[in-house]
Formats: C-alpha cells, sequence, structure tokens
C-alpha cells in the first residue's frame, strides 16, 4: 500500500491552482470537469502520481467557500530552509501564520502558512526533524 493523495474541497479552483503551482511550486498533473455533477478535480504535486503522493482538489461549482472545521490540522512540505521558504511566500503574497523557527519543547524548524481557503501548510526544514 502507499498514499496516493490528499482532498482539499477548495472555493475557487483557479486561485487554488495559481496559489500551489505559483507561490509553492506544484505542477497540475491533471485536470477534469464533471459536469453532470457539477464538479472540477485538479490534482497538483512535485512529481507523477505513480511515484508521488499528491493533492487533489475538489471544487464543486455551487459552492464558494467551506468550513474548516476543526479536525483536519495541515499538510506538511519538507523544504530545505524554512526561513527562505517563508521570505519566498511572502513575497509572492501568500500568509505566513507562523514564521519559521525551532518548535517548542524541540529543536525541529518549521514554520505555518495558509493556502487561499485558509488550510495550514506547515515547512520542515531539512535535516531538523530527526
Amino acid at each position: 500500500m502507499r498514499m496516493l493523495h490528499t482532498m482539499l474541497r477548495v472555493g475557487n479552483l483557479d486561485r487554488s491552482i495559481k496559489f500551489y503551482t505559483e507561490i509553492l511550486g506544484m505542477k497540475v498533473l491533471r485536470k477534469q470537469d464533471y459536469p453532470d455533477g457539477k464538479f472540477t478535480l485538479a490534482f497538483v504535486g512535485y512529481g507523477d502520481e505513480r511515484e508521488n503522493t499528491v493533492l487533489e482538489l475538489t471544487h464543486n461549482w455551487d459552492t464558494e467557500s467551506y468550513d474548516l472545521g476543526n479536525a483536519f490540522g495541515h499538510i506538511a512540505l519538507e523544504v530545505d530552509d524554512a526561513y527562505k521558504a517563508c521570505d519566498a511566500v511572502k513575497a509572492a503574497g501568500g500568509k505566513v501564520v507562523r514564521e519559521a523557527g525551532p518548535m517548542k519543547h524541540g529543536n525541529t524548524v518549521i514554520a505555518f502558512i495558509e493556502d487561499p481557503d485558509g488550510y495550514k501548510i506547515e515547512f520542515i526544514q531539512k535535516g531538523t526533524q530527526f
């Protein structure tokens, strides 16, 4: 078994694709409209789905926003330098909600950003988590 993808419901697909591709450097791997169901699925990620876990962005055509609830936590991405990654996100117009630095009670360097729908994305600096 292996993990294939995580699905996020998004209110504006173009805005979300722009965020994940332009700010986080992912690629659109595939996208398909389902007119009978009134939704579109877009899969984004850093590599081919046959070898990498990706994100499925689900856009229901008649829904502009969602309540995030309190069960979902975040998506984690490994970055070479969390400080530089935060600077790049801010320079591209993204939102940093927790600046880079060591986590409480540990040495792992982390930061948190937020996508256009409010989903949290954690940056974990390579080499600091183990």
